[in-house]
């Protein structure tokens, strides 16, 4: 698959000034990027063609680094996946139509790398230990302490034009933390040469995000085949990295069971037995602003977004999430249970939701 390139970068006053800005800049201009915008000041400026059609292409063209503020740097809780995300990163130039970062960031969906990464970085230690998935779930505590960094962006389908994730797992693989850690992160695309071979001892865990075909291939624009997607979870597991498989967002759509057991076949074939292998699944689901967004973006999009279908569930800030029913939840997490036990039985079912 070809790597997403940008058409427009724009670079912050601040950002032109770190180093790791700098680098962005030379990896994009050596990627064949010639519209490069040094901007006078740290304000972006403002993406808006008229209609929210074209607004969308023109940001999911460009990229911005940026310096992220400190209310970005610090680490925040992210269960049921690992004990705190960080960001290298913010939005992601695939195109899926039921991209839950829709209803999470706000206007054009402008992707951000920010220049800052040593800062980023730097907050890491203090969490150490303090968090409350991993570090304290005797079924996982062995993992360490789990940071994201795969919440708001796809970090491996910008590294070409980035290098922050290569950095990432160089620090995690080489820093002194206080206790164990694991950097983990999720990714649809499968260019992972800038991974193999890093001295990561371990301490990055890389999830393949995958789907049934039905699924993949209507609503996952822009990013790598999901065969390619498992034969890079083979070569890294091959490199000594702990690998995942993320299948999300479960749907049930026609034939979904032989769907999902052909996906999770091939996943067998492709990822060695004796990988060190973790599974999580996450079903669909919406709410009333991500809908409104996404019916925005894409307009004649076969995604089933009607709300009579769903059961309505309240997050613990009050917010409505349109959920399956508990009947079609129960036959999905039977029969998705059954088939990994058949044909991934080595692997660990972290979390269902």
């Amino acid at each position: 698959m070809k790597l997403w390139t940008p058409k427009r970068v724009l670079v912050t006053r601040s950002a032109a000034e770190r180093p790791h800005g700098q680098e962005i800049v030379a990896r994009c201009a050596a990627a064949g990027v010639t519209d490069i915008q040094l901007l006078p000041g740290d304000r972006l400026p403002r993406t808006d063609e008229g209609d929210p059609r074209a607004t969308y292409a023109l940001a999911k063209q460009t990229l911005a680094v940026v310096v992220s503020p400190p209310s970005k740097r610090r680490p925040q809780p992210i269960p049921p996946s690992a004990d705190w995300r960080f960001d290298l990163a913010e939005g992601c130039p695939a195109h899926c139509q039921y991209c839950y970062l829709a209803g999470s960031l706000s206007g054009p969906p402008i992707t951000r790398a920010y220049a800052n990464l040593d800062e980023i970085l730097g907050e890491l230690d203090v969490k150490v230990g303090a968090g409350t998935v991993t570090s304290a779930s005797p079924e996982r505590a062995h993992e360490g302490t789990t940071f994201e960094a795969s919440c708001y962006t796809d970090p491996l389908g910008i590294e070409h034009v980035t290098g922050s994730l290569s950095a990432a797992v160089r620090h995690f693989g080489a820093h002194e933390f206080a206790g164990p850690v694991q950097l983990r992160f999720t990714t649809k695309y499968a260019d992972v040469d800038p991974l193999l071979g890093l001295d990561h001892r371990g301490r990055t865990r890389v999830r393949v995000s995958v789907n049934a075909a039905p699924v993949s291939t209507r609503f996952e624009g822009g990013t790598a085949p999901v065969d390619d997607r498992l034969t890079a979870a083979g070569k890294l597991a091959a490199d000594g990295y702990p690998v995942g498989l993320v299948v999300a967002p479960v749907m049930p759509v026609d034939g979904w069971q032989e769907a999902y057991a052909d996906l999770l076949a091939r996943a067998a074939g492709a990822i060695p037995a004796t990988a060190d292998l973790t599974i999580e699944c996450i079903t669909h689901r919406f709410t009333p602003g991500s809908k409104e967004t996404l019916l925005e973006w894409y307009p004649r999009t076969k995604l089933d977004l009607d709300e009579s279908r769903r059961t309505q569930k309240r997050t613990k800030f009050g917010s409505v999430k349109h959920v399956y029913p508990k009947e079609t939840m129960r036959e999905l997490r039977e029969s998705l249970e059954g088939m990994l036990a058949e044909h991934l039985p080595q692997a660990r079912l972290l979390y269902w939701t």
